[in-house]
């Protein structure tokens, strides 16, 4: 059981500057004293020889191997441009001639 009682919530409050009422106060004394008696729990079970975890199931990368495929070619890739050079994409300049 936890050490969590009224007073000692009604205490933290006071300290933290947070005006509670009886009813918050009873309510914040019983999650409390779960969470306080989670930790313990968790304690108790987490010993040198048990590796520390960030997730409770191992993370995998999910995707395929990276292998390289078919590529188009400048003249594929530029068939569709409204504007190219022979080898580059053209674009209007969105800055002024200042930039």
């Amino acid at each position: 059981m936890s050490e969590i009682t009224a007073d000692v919530v009604s205490h933290l409050a006071n300290l933290a500057r947070i005006a509670l009422t009886p009813e918050e106060i009873e309510k914040l004394t019983g999650e409390l004293g779960v969470i306080v008696d989670s930790v313990a729990k968790v304690s108790e079970v987490a010993t040198p020889d048990v590796p520390a975890t960030s997730h409770p199931i191992r993370l995998v990368n999910v995707f395929r191997p990276d292998v390289p495929g078919e590529t188009l070619t400048t003249e594929q890739a530029l068939a569709g441009a409204p504007e190219h050079d022979g080898s580059r994409f053209k674009v209007s300049a969105i800055l002024g001639e200042e930039q």
